[in-house]
């Protein structure tokens, strides 16, 4: 959410360089590991088109109208349970709540510096089924839900930094209705693939079995993918490593991943500004999908998101892939504001 303070500045990330990537099997679903992946060489933004990767951007499409949240702040990310049909939505805690164990309400500021975050569960039709607070994990910029027998997995950032509030660690924690569980339980297993790096997210291929993690490392973005089996395991060697560079201008802001098949997709922009703004609704807002090839860590489209344009504020926030239905789509969301609350709107995208 761009409200101004440095919490959202963390996410005007340095994007430079080329990219690396290891050999996969056709199809998507079998991916090889390899160790010491070399970064080639850099390159810059290709010119947008209609496609990014796999999915034709010309197909837009409203799947959830604006749908309000279990708290009234703004979404930063989503992923989606395609086995049971749902949607789970991370966002920070509103300003004047007092959880479990708290003597006093927090304020919203000292809520993101913290990295505490509210879990809303939606319907595919947009009813909330279901919440949980994650205190101290991170900011929420891209999630992953695994559901495995009766449980269902969140995949999402751990171990906030105390003055950004944004995750250094990946944690898999499963979602539990109702409670508040803190990033320092004893419970909570962190994962530390890319040790001191910052900005740390992560993002699920469940299809492929492949965990992707967005980081920053020595001033630089990077996308690192990983088998969900070897990550689990503890065994931290990336089958790929991606600059985002390779295709994302340095000043957009960063607002989310995802990965599937050939291809990580990366969304930028902000909120629509004033009329003498730099983003102005006007220009059609500064929303980007962006695609990196992970064969070759090549540019592969970019594309102007100029979809529902007359969403009050629309700020992209998250992207993700759904597969329900035999048909995947690349699914943008959008903050949009109401009289008293932001709420989440999201837009598919076909192959």
């Amino acid at each position: 959410m761009a409200d101004g303070t440095t919490h959202f500045s963390r996410r005007n990330l340095l994007f430079a360089g080329g990219a690396v990537a290891a050999g996969l099997t056709a199809g998507g679903l079998s991916w090889a590991l390899r160790t010491g992946a070399d970064e080639q060489g850099e390159a810059g933004p290709v010119a947008a088109g209609p496609m990014a990767g796999a999915f034709d951007m010309r197909t837009g499409a409203q799947l959830l109208a604006p749908t309000p949240l279990f708290n009234t702040t703004g979404p930063q990310s989503f992923a989606f349970d395609d086995t049971n049909g749902q949607v789970y939505v991370l966002q920070t805690v509103e300003s004047g709540i007092r959880l479990d164990d708290e003597e006093d309400p927090v304020g919203s500021g000292d809520r993101k510096t913290s990295g505490d975050m509210c879990l809303t569960r939606l319907s595919s039709s947009g009813k909330t089924l279901g919440h949980m607070y994650l205190r101290g994990f991170g900011h929420g910029i891209s999630c992953g839900v695994e559901p495995t027998g009766q449980n269902t997995y969140i995949w999402v950032e751990g171990r906030a930094d105390t003055e950004s509030g944004y995750g250094r660690t990946v944690v898999r924690v499963p979602f539990k209705d109702g409670s508040v569980l803190d990033s320092s339980d004893d419970s909570v297993r962190h994962f530390d693939p890319v040790p001191g790096s910052t900005d740390v997210s992560p993002a699920l291929d469940l299809p492929g079995e492949r965990v992707l993690v967005s980081h920053e490392e020595d001033g630089v973005h990077r996308f690192s993918v990983y088998g969900m089996a070897d990550f689990l395991a503890g065994r931290f060697t990336a089958a790929q490593v991606l600059k985002a560079g390779v295709q994302v201008k340095q000043e957009e802001w960063f607002q989310g991943c995802a990965l599937y098949g050939d291809h990580v997709y990366v969304l930028t922009g902000g909120p629509y500004t004033g009329k003498g703004g730099d983003n102005p609704r006007k220009s059609g807002g500064n929303t980007y999908v962006s695609a990196i090839d992970v064969r070759t860590g090549k540019a592969q489209g970019r594309h102007h998101v100029t979809v529902a344009p007359d969403l009050a504020y629309r700020e992209p926030e998250g992207i993700a892939v759904a597969t329900a239905g035999g048909r995947p789509a690349l699914c943008i969301g959008f903050s949009v504001k109401t009289q008293d609350r932001r709420e989440l709107a999201l837009y598919r995208f076909t192959a």
